[in-house]
C-alpha cells in the first residue's frame, strides 16, 4: 500500500473517530452543593451508573413530577454520564416547546449512584395580543385568523410566523408595502408577555398597465382578456376593479398559459414575471413569454378498443389530422370536463357498464410541427350492481327513495343512471339537493359495484298562519301542505310525530275567512299510484262563497256567489320520446251558484241570479330535465304544450246561440272554450354558479261556434282568459282566468282590466346566481329583461308590440314558508294607447317561482 494511501486512511479514520465522540458528548458540569458549584466531583466516563434521584429548579409554571414524567427518565435506571439517555431526556424536553434553556447538573456520586439536577428556563406565554392601530372588532378577527391565544408559548418560531402571517395576509390583497411590527412588553402575570403588533398595510395597489413582452403569434389584447382576475386600469369598467390579488394574479398566468396551450402552442412559458412601481398606489406587471412554435395533430389511433369501433369513438373525440393541438381540449374529450353530462370516451364506457376501463391519451411521436396520438384503451368486463343502499334519511321510507332510483342491483353500472337518479331525488323536494352523494364501491375482483346514496332530510312541509285587517274586514288565513305524506298511517297513532309521515304523498288544507268570503280548499297527490310505476293521482275540492254588501260594507248575506269545485287528475312518465316526458290528464268541474250577485263581470245574469256549470278536460305533454335542484336549476330544460277545453254544447243541442236570442240561463248553463298553452324554460351555465334562464309561453284561448256569442259580436268565453301584468301571484278572480306575471308593470295591466285577453305571450332572459344553497335558506339573487302582452284574438296578435321591462331582483327559498322574494322593474312602454311609460315597480313574490 502507498504512503499516500495510508496517510488517507489515517485522516479518514481520525475524522469518523472525532464525528463519533463529538456525537456522543453531551455537556454536563459538574457540581458539588457543598462547595457552591465548584468542579469537585469526579465521575468516570462512558461508565454505567444508577440514577439515585434528580431535581429541578427554574420552574414557574410546571411542576417538578411533571417535568420528570417528559424527561424520561426514572429513579433506579441505569444511565451513562455522558450517554443516550441523558441526551434524550434533555431533547425531549426541548420538543415540548416549553423550555428556551436546559442544563444539567451532577451534583452527588454515591459510589455507583448518580444524583443530578435539572435546572431549566420556561418560555414566556402570551397574555395578551393587542393591535395598536386597529379597532376591536378587527383586531378580534386578526387574532382569529391567525389561531393565536392566550397561553401560547412565545418562541421565535411565533414571532417570526405571526409577523409573516400578518404581512402575507395583506400583500396577498393588494398591499405590496405592508409593514408589521412586535413588541414584546413584560404581562401581568407571572412569566408573561404581551405582544403589541403595530400594522401599517399602506395603500392597496392598483394595475395601471399590463405589459406583454415577447408574443408575437397571440395579440396583447387577448392575452389581456384571458387574464379573469387581474385587469389593467380603464376608464368606465366598474364590474372587476383593477386590484394587484397575488393569489389571482397567480391563477390568471395559468390561464395565460392555457390560452396559448389551446392555440396549439404547448411549449409557450412565462420566462419572468414581476412588477414596476409607478408611485406608491400604482404598478405595472411585466410579464414575458416565450410562446415557442404551434403544434398540429398528425394523426390519431385507437389502440385496445374491442366494444367501440374506431369510427364511434372518433364521433365523441372529434379531432382530425391537421387541427390545431390543443391539449385541454384532448383531456376533456377523453377525460371529461367535469359537468355531469360531459360528452366524453371515458363518460361513454362508463354509460355502458365498463367502470374498471382505463382510457389514457399518450402522445407517441413529434416531428417538426406534427404530433402523433395514441389514445389507449384498457376496457376491462364490464360491472354489475351487487348491492344499492341509503342512509341518511330518518323521516322518508326506503321505498319512496328506492323507486326513483335508475340504478338497479342486476344492472350493468351507469354513470348516466347515477346521475339521473341524483336528479330524480333533489326533485322530490324532500332532501338538500346539494348534499345527495354516491358513494360507488368497486370489486374488481368480481366485477361488482355496490352504491350507496347519501342523503340529508331537509323540511318538506309549509305551514300557513296568518291574519290582518283589510277591505273594512279581519282576515284570517291557516294553510297545510304536507309534502311527504303517509294516508296509510293515517289511524296508526304511533305514527303522528306530529303527522303520518314518510310514503312521499302530498297533502293540502287551506282555509281562509272574512266577514265579506269565505274559501275551503283540500287536495291530495298519491305520485306513485299502486307504488309498481310512476302514475299519479291528483285530487282536489273546493268551496267558495262570496256575500253581497252595501257601501256602508255591511254583510248581506242573502246575497252572494257559490261556487263549488271539484277535480281529479292522472299522470305518468313517458319512455318515448325519451324518458323525461310525462303525460298527465284531468276532468274538472265548477258550479257557480249566483244570487242577486252582480260583482263578476264575466256573469252578466239578469237581476245577477243563475246557475253556471263549467266542465273541462285537459292534456298535457311535458318534458323536465331540469336540475339536479328544483330550487335553483342549473341544467336541464322544462317544456310543456296543454290543450284544455269543454265540450262544444253549441253545436249539438239545437240552440242559436245569438247573444240577443238566448236568455241568460241557456247561455251560461254550460261553458264552452278551447285552450292551447306553450311553455318553455331552459338553464344554461355561463360561468361557474351563474345561470341563464330563458323562458317562453304563448297561451291562445279559442271557440268552437262562430255564431255563439256570450255578449255583442263577442264569440269568446269569459272564462279562462289571460290576465298580464304585475307579480304573477293568483289574484281574486272567479271566472278561471289565468294569471302571468310581467314585472315593471302593475297587475294586471296589460291586460283589459274586466275581461282579460284571450292570447297573451311573454319571453324572459334572467340571470341567477347564488348567495347559499344551504337547506335551511336557499338565496339567489336575479338580474331579468322581460317582454310580453296580451291580445284580444288572434288577429289582433302582434310581436312587435310587446311591453319591455328590466330589473333585478332576490329569492329565499324556506322550506316551511315556500319561496318569498322581491323584484324592482323598470316598465318601459306605456300601458294603454297614451299612457305614460310605466317606470319604477316594485313586486313581493309569495310562493311562486318565475
Amino acid at each position: 500500500m502507498s504512503s499516500i494511501k495510508r496517510v488517507f486512511i489515517a485522516i479518514i479514520l481520525l475524522i469518523y473517530i472525532g464525528i463519533n465522540s463529538f456525537a456522543q458528548e453531551e455537556p454536563i458540569i459538574v457540581k458539588d452543593s457543598l462547595t457552591s458549584g465548584k468542579d469537585s466531583l469526579a465521575f468516570e466516563r462512558g461508565k454505567e451508573y444508577t440514577l439515585g434521584d434528580f431535581t429541578v429548579i427554574g420552574l414557574q409554571k410546571f411542576s417538578e413530577q411533571t417535568v420528570k414524567v417528559h424527561s424520561g427518565l426514572t429513579k433506579g435506571s441505569k444511565i451513562k454520564l455522558p450517554g443516550d439517555k441523558l441526551t434524550s431526556a434533555i431533547k425531549r424536553l426541548y420538543e415540548t416547546d416549553q423550555f428556551s434553556k436546559v442544563d444539567v447538573y451532577l451534583v452527588k456520586l454515591d459510589g455507583d449512584t448518580a444524583y443530578l439536577e435539572f435546572e431549566v428556563i420556561e418560555l414566556p406565554q402570551l397574555d395578551k395580543l393587542e393591535f395598536t392601530n386597529l379597532r376591536k372588532a378587527k383586531s378580534r378577527t386578526l387574532k382569529e385568523e391567525a389561531k393565536i391565544k392566550s397561553g401560547d408559548m412565545v418562541t421565535d418560531n411565533l414571532l417570526v410566523t405571526t409577523k409573516n402571517f400578518y404581512k402575507n395576509k395583506y400583500m396577498n390583497d393588494g398591499f405590496l408595502k405592508t409593514k408589521v411590527d412586535i413588541k414584546q412588553e413584560k404581562g401581568k402575570k407571572p412569566n408573561t408577555v404581551d405582544l403589541l403588533v403595530n400594522l401599517d398595510k399602506g395603500n392597496r395597489v392598483k394595475i395601471s398597465k399590463i405589459n406583454i413582452i415577447g408574443n408575437e403569434l397571440i395579440t396583447t389584447k387577448k392575452i389581456r382578456r384571458k387574464m379573469k382576475s387581474t385587469k389593467q386600469k380603464m376608464f368606465g369598467r366598474f364590474w372587476k376593479r383593477s386590484k394587484y390579488i397575488s393569489t389571482d394574479y397567480k391563477e390568471d398566468l395559468k390561464t395565460i398559459l392555457d390560452a396559448y396551450s389551446e392555440e396549439g402552442f404547448r411549449d409557450a412559458i412565462i420566462t419572468n414575471q414581476d412588477y414596476t412601481w409607478i408611485d406608491d398606489k400604482n404598478i405595472e406587471l411585466n410579464i414575458k413569454i416565450d410562446e415557442g412554435k404551434k403544434y398540429f395533430f398528425k394523426s390519431v389511433e385507437f389502440v385496445g378498443n374491442s366494444v367501440y369501433s374506431d369510427a364511434q369513438l372518433n364521433k365523441f373525440l372529434r379531432l382530425e389530422k391537421g387541427d390545431v393541438y390543443n391539449s385541454k381540449v384532448l383531456k376533456e374529450r377523453v377525460s371529461g370536463d367535469g359537468t355531469p353530462d360531459s360528452e366524453d370516451l371515458q363518460s361513454l364506457y362508463l354509460n355502458s357498464g365498463y367502470l374498471f376501463a382505463q382510457v389514457t391519451p399518450v402522445e407517441t411521436r413529434v416531428v417538426n410541427d406534427s404530433i402523433d396520438v395514441e389514445i389507449r384503451i384498457y376496457e376491462d368486463d364490464p360491472a354489475t350492481i351487487r348491492k344499492i343502499s341509503v342512509t341518511g334519511n330518518t323521516r322518508t321510507n326506503d321505498h319512496v327513495i328506492y323507486r326513483e332510483l335508475w340504478t338497479k342491483p342486476g344492472n350493468l353500472f351507469s354513470k348516466e343512471d347515477i346521475i339521473r337518479s341524483i336528479r330524480e331525488i333533489s326533485q322530490l323536494g324532500f332532501f338538500d339537493a346539494e348534499n345527495i352523494v354516491p358513494d360507488v364501491k368497486p370489486n374488481q375482483i368480481d366485477k361488482t359495484v355496490d352504491i350507496e346514496y347519501s342523503v340529508a332530510e331537509k323540511g318538506s312541509s309549509q305551514i300557513e298562519l296568518q291574519g290582518g285587517y283589510g277591505g273594512n274586514s279581519f282576515i284570517g288565513t291557516l294553510g297545510l301542505s304536507f309534502n311527504n305524506f303517509s294516508i296509510k298511517n293515517i289511524l296508526k297513532k304511533e305514527a303522528y310525530k306530529p303527522l303520518p309521515m314518510g310514503d312521499g304523498q302530498a297533502l293540502s288544507l287551506r282555509l281562509q275567512k272574512s266577514k265579506f268570503y269565505s274559501t275551503y280548499s283540500f287536495s291530495f297527490t298519491e305520485p306513485w299510484l299502486g307504488g309498481q310505476k310512476p302514475k299519479s293521482l291528483s285530487l282536489s275540492v273546493y268551496n267558495s262563497r262570496q256575500f253581497g254588501y252595501t257601501s256602508n260594507y255591511d254583510v248581506d248575506k242573502s246575497q252572494g256567489l257559490n261556487i263549488w269545485g271539484a277535480s281529479v287528475g292522472l299522470g305518468q312518465r313517458l319512455n318515448w320520446p325519451d324518458n323525461y316526458f310525462g303525460l298527465s290528464q284531468s276532468i274538472s268541474y265548477q258550479r257557480y251558484e249566483l244570487n242577486e250577485y252582480n260583482a263578476i263581470p264575466s256573469l252578466r245574469f239578469d237581476g245577477g241570479t243563475g246557475v253556471a256549470n263549467n266542465i273541462s278536460y285537459s292534456i298535457t305533454l311535458s318534458r323536465n330535465s331540469s336540475g339536479p335542484n328544483p330550487i335553483f336549476p342549473t341544467v336541464g330544460s322544462e317544456l310543456s304544450l296543454t290543450l284544455k277545453g269543454t265540450p262544444p254544447f253549441s253545436l249539438f243541442n239545437g240552440k242559436d246561440y245569438d247573444y240577443a236570442l238566448l236568455s241568460d240561463e241557456d247561455k251560461y248553463r254550460w261553458l264552452e272554450y278551447n285552450k292551447v298553452s306553450f311553455k318553455a324554460k331552459f338553464f344554461t351555465p355561463l360561468y361557474k354558479k351563474l345561470i341563464l334562464m330563458t323562458d317562453v309561453q304563448i297561451g291562445l284561448l279559442g271557440y268552437y261556434n262562430k255564431s255563439a256569442s256570450y255578449i255583442e259580436h263577442v264569440n269568446y268565453s269569459p272564462f279562462e282568459r289571460y290576465i298580464v301584468g304585475g307579480d304573477g301571484l293568483a289574484q281574486y278572480r272567479f271566472d278561471g282566468s289565468e294569471t302571468i306575471g310581467l314585472r315593471g308593470y302593475e297587475n294586471g295591466a296589460l291586460s283589459d282590466r274586466t275581461s282579460g285577453g284571450t292570447m297573451y305571450d311573454k319571453f324572459s332572459i334572467e340571470a341567477r346566481y347564488p348567495i347559499t344553497l344551504k337547506p335551511s335558506a336557499s338565496i339567489y339573487v336575479t338580474g331579468f329583461v322581460e317582454a310580453g302582452n296580451s291580445y284580444n284574438g288572434f288577429k289582433n296578435f302582434n310581436p312587435f308590440t310587446v311591453k319591455r321591462s328590466a330589473g333585478a331582483g332576490l329569492r329565499i327559498f324556506m322550506p316551511a314558508f315556500g319561496l318569498l322574494g322581491i323584484d324592482f322593474a323598470h316598465g318601459f312602454d306605456p300601458v294603454g294607447d297614451f299612457g305614460e311609460k310605466s317606470g319604477w315597480q316594485t313586486h313581493f313574490i309569495i310562493g311562486q317561482q318565475f
